[in-house]
């Protein structure tokens, strides 16, 4: 619904757009446990993505998320995939901010990360979600992590809603495969 405001200067009234109803998302059949995996090089910047995930899988009905730290982006594969054998979580969010002076090594250290992500995903049957971001042009100033810390906030929530969704159709895919439907 429209709402009229009157501005108290003027005394003309303005038209504000509706109020956005909150998004009741589905809940899940049984719990589930999230491991987040954080490298902390530019933690600053970083912990954006995993504060803005909190929040998001809160409202998604993640209320079960463990935080992990590691140095760097490419100590998150290992700790995923340890993580991912132990069979206490349903999913993995990996988050990390691979920079570099020289154009090869961090794209090859993006490359490798992601790859070995996918890979213990394939072999766990445990989702891997990547907020691993690799910029072409990152410079250590102000403007740049001030830039990158709103990126990661809205890359922190893209991840959670990809999170919740994959377990929700997960959740459904098994239970039909459990039925015989699949």
């Amino acid at each position: 619904m429209n709402q009229m405001l009157q501005d108290p200067q003027t005394g003309t009234s303005q038209t504000q757009p509706p109020v956005p109803a909150a998004t009741e998302h589905p809940r899940f059949a049984k719990p589930q446990r999230v491991a987040f995996v954080q490298a902390c090089w530019h933690r600053d910047v970083v912990a954006e993505a995993r504060i803005a995930f909190m929040k998001e899988a809160e409202a998604r009905h993640l209320t079960h998320v463990d935080v992990f730290e590691v140095p760097g982006s490419f100590e998150i594969p290992l700790h995923a995939q340890v993580l991912a054998k132990t069979r206490r979580y349903t999913a993995i969010v990996a988050a990390g901010l691979v920079v570099d002076g020289g154009i090869y090594r961090h794209e090859f250290v993006a490359d490798t990360v992601i790859k070995a992500l996918m890979d213990v995903q394939l072999r766990t049957e445990v989702p891997v979600f990547s907020a691993v971001l690799t910029p072409q042009q990152f410079h250590e100033t102000e403007v740049h992590y001030d830039f990158f810390r709103r990126h990661f906030a809205i890359k922190g929530v893209e991840v959670a809603a990809a999170c919740a969704e994959t377990l929700l159709g997960l959740e459904r895919l098994r239970g039909q495969v459990a039925a015989g439907i699949v």
